[in-house]
């Protein structure tokens, strides 16, 4: 698996925000997999979500960041496939909890929702941020693959 490549996508919705990250990840030497979309033209967001999946189910990617005009919708696209755990996140403390309660592997922003500053942040905090790994953290994320 690719750990040091963070993968990227949106829907025309959060195009700008999707730019404004994209230079910021390599700005810090990051190595970033650009899945689209590559304007603001109208699209449907799940498609990009499968992308994602795809990709980190492929081993192009650990990590991930997904956007859409809310996050919430391409969120949902995402969590459809049993490797992904993809959090919307609305501010730091999300983003940390995501990583280390739930183990999270894609980081879900809603790019009319929050700004690129507040973005930065999450990401780094999502990224830089390690799974607990306790036991109940662990039982818990187990059981998201496997509904009974």
């Amino acid at each position: 698996m690719s750990n040091d490549t963070i993968a990227i996508a949106c829907d025309h919705g959060a195009f700008a925000l999707k730019q404004h990250l994209v230079a910021y990840l390599q700005g810090k030497g990051l190595k970033v997999l650009d899945l689209g979309v590559p304007s603001t033209d109208s699209v449907d967001y799940p498609e990009y979500g499968y992308a994602m999946a795809h990709a980190i189910k492929d081993g192009k990617a650990a990590k991930g960041i997904l956007m859409c005009g809310s996050g919430i919708g391409i969120s949902i696209a995402a969590n459809r496939f049993p490797e992904i755990r993809a959090a919307l996140v609305t501010d730091v403390t999300c983003a940390r909890l995501a990583r280390e309660h739930n183990n999270a592997n894609v980081l879900c922003l809603g790019g009319r929702m929050i700004g690129p500053d507040l973005a930065e942040e999450c990401v780094d905090t999502f990224l830089n941020t390690d799974f607990d790994g306790g036991e109940r953290h662990v039982r818990r994320v187990g059981l998201l693959g496997n509904p009974k």
